[in-house]
């Protein structure tokens, strides 16, 4: 793994339940950075050891958990209007949106003062997204997470594909940034820091 890929994962520590020092599968000592999994009925984030990691890889198979992977990929070419945002009825400028499995539906989360904040997206319109960027189509279901960016402030926006974990992390660190109305400057600060770690990564 790339150190500036630890250190993405690590910018936050609300992206799993706390698990001290110890895999929450199998109770093998485990350090700071360690790997996730997914469990898809209980819609939350496991820390576990590399070896019980690896038993979930398989994207095909029938498991309740899923191994969160650590593909990163920018999109510097792709932009969304700001028309087709507003008919997605998020209500701030900065999402992440993944595919649920077991709901078989796209859901959005949005970060604000109350920590994240989950949306069911209007599927037709978030279908027209998919039909104009069909390279969004490449989202391991419940592990990755598109996260987008829009122009604001003077910031340009921006386009990630990250592994959900790091979603979670970066929507919790914003919590934990948020002041006044809109975040305040230090959590526009830590989105312009963020999304410049990222990109720089999903393009290497």
């Amino acid at each position: 793994m790339s150190t500036s890929f630890t250190v993405l994962r690590r910018l936050a520590a609300t992206a799993a339940p706390a698990a001290g020092d110890r895999c929450e599968m199998c109770t093998e000592p485990i350090g700071g950075t360690h790997q996730h999994v997914v469990d898809l009925e209980g819609r939350q984030l496991m820390c576990v050891c590399r070896g019980c990691c690896l038993l979930f890889t398989d994207p095909a198979a029938a498991q309740r958990y899923r191994a969160v992977p650590d593909r990163c990929l920018a999109f510097p070419g792709v932009t969304v209007e700001p028309a087709e945002w507003n008919t997605l009825e998020i209500p701030v400028g900065l999402a992440f949106f993944f595919r649920n499995s077991r709901l078989d539906r796209t859901v959005a989360v949005y970060p604000g003062p109350a920590g994240a904040t989950e949306s069911e997206l209007p599927l037709e319109n978030w279908q027209a997204i998919l039909d104009r960027h069909p390279e969004f189509g490449t989202l391991a279901d419940d592990v990755e997470a598109l996260l987008i960016r829009m122009p604001e402030r003077g910031s340009d926006g921006g386009c990630v594909l990250l592994p959900i974990d790091a979603c979670y992390e970066f929507v919790g660190h914003m919590r934990r940034l948020w002041r006044g109305f809109d975040g305040g400057q230090d959590a526009h600060r830590y989105i312009d820091e963020f999304f410049t770690t990222v990109t720089a990564r999903g393009r290497s």
